[in-house]
């Protein structure tokens, strides 16, 4: 932008310059030729004034020391054809001069020459002649040319420094509004812009601020929102788990224990993240996936689902809290359990990103994908929330990476691809 408002201002100052400077030049040239007939045209005259009352011998003698003294060569054609002074040629403006008794000035080649009639005693007329060269007629031009162009030069030359004095001024405002929109959009939500500048992008700035502002807010109480509706949870939890103890089936009790345990926790988990967001963690996705496959294998075996699982030797890090890709993989598995029959199959398989990071798959031999329709938040086909895909798709998004969709081997199934970085 600043390049553009260079060549802009670069333009807008050439057409200017241009504008005024080719007028100038033709006056120039214009005066100089002005200067020149007209000192040409009183030398004439000096002659004129003696020609009626000189005889010619007296004639060729004052033109002749005149002459030695003028700039510009004086000749006097006599009534009888005779030519006095400096050579000269009997020119059809001579001519003309003479015919009629006028005085005039004609171009003639390589200059011009300044005619003026005298009537003689004998009735005739006699032309006095000055010739001004091409030379004397554009004598001095060229400099007042080169000095011309050299101020349009430098006038050009400041228009261009003040062009990119105002670019500055002007730009890096924009710039410094364009890197804390940048760092706002990445979470930063302590970046401020610089109110200065320009009045239009100081309020720019400033409406930018109170945006950031608003949005911290608003962020703040919503985590604020989500800690306290978990911290209610705590209390049902625990009329859970001492309904749990009461139950005298060792195996039952245990089984309760763990299902209240796995609540407890991510009701815990929910707190923290809403009371300290945006935190920045690792972890082995070799180790959590081998993890999660272990604990919904052990349902598998209760709904008569074969299932296998592919690892790739860990460690194999991604950006990613480990809690977040055992929720991502929590609920793309409780996906296949609530959408496929009893006795479905699915695979699970993990291998290294080749850019960085993981890859896993979770493929099963149920009916499909529905359409796409059911993949947007909130939608669900089997009844549930609808937030499961969700949570794993902002899981991916969170590490650098995407949810893709598509079908399983050989076209039959689905198959769900978390791809973390």
């Amino acid at each position: 932008m600043r390049a553009r408002l260079t060549m802009l201002v670069a333009g807008i100052a050439t057409l200017t310059l241009l504008a005024f400077s080719i007028p100038l030049a033709i006056m120039l040239r214009n005066a100089a030729a002005e200067r020149a007939v007209s000192l040409a045209q009183q030398e004439a005259h000096l002659v004129t004034a003696i020609v009626p009352t000189s005889e010619k011998a007296q004639l060729e003698s004052a033109v002749a020391h005149m002459n030695t003294g003028f700039q510009f060569p004086v000749t006097v054609f006599w009534t009888d054809g005779t030519v006095i002074g400096a050579a000269a040629p009997r020119s059809s403006a001579v001519e003309l001069a003479a015919a009629q008794g006028q005085s005039l000035t004609a171009a003639t080649e390589g200059g011009r020459e300044i005619l003026n009639s005298v009537r003689m005693p004998d009735g005739g007329y006699a032309v006095i002649r000055a010739y001004v060269d091409d030379n004397h007629l554009t004598a001095g031009v060229g400099r007042s040319w080169l000095l011309l162009g050299a101020i349009a030069l430098v006038l050009l030359g400041i228009g261009l420094f003040l062009a990119s004095r105002l670019a500055k001024v002007l730009l890096v405002p924009l710039a410094d509004l364009a890197e804390v929109s940048n760092r706002l959009a990445d979470g930063d939500l302590d970046a401020r812009a610089r109110a200065e500048g320009p009045a239009e992008i100081e309020r720019v700035g400033t409406a930018l601020n109170t945006l950031a502002d608003r949005i911290r807010d608003l962020l703040e109480a919503e985590r604020e929102r989500v800690a306290d509706l978990s911290h209610r949870l705590r209390t049902p939890l625990t009329v859970l788990r001492l309904e749990a103890e009461a139950i005298t089936n060792p195996v039952e009790r245990a089984t309760v224990d763990e299902a209240v345990g796995g609540v407890e926790r991510a009701v815990n988990l929910a707190i923290r993240d809403a009371r300290r967001p945006g935190r920045a963690a690792e972890c082995d996705a070799a180790a959590v996936v081998a993890e999660r496959f272990a604990f919904w294998s052990a349902l598998a075996e209760d709904t008569d689902r074969e299932c296998t699982v592919s690892l790739a030797p860990g460690p194999l890090p991604v950006k990613l809290p480990a809690e977040d890709l055992a929720d991502a993989m929590d609920s793309l598995l409780a996906n296949v359990f609530a959408h496929t029959p009893d006795g479905t199959a699915f695979e699970v398989r993990l291998w290294a990103r080749p850019e960085g990071g993981a890859i896993v798959d979770i493929a099963d031999e149920g009916p499909g994908l529905p359409n796409a329709a059911a993949f947007e938040r909130g939608k669900s086909g089997g009844g549930s929330t609808g937030l499961g895909l969700d949570i794993a798709r902002r899981a991916a998004a969170a590490s650098g990476g995407r949810l893709v969709f598509g079908a399983g081997h050989g076209g039959k199934g689905a198959l769900i691809r978390l791809e973390l970085g």
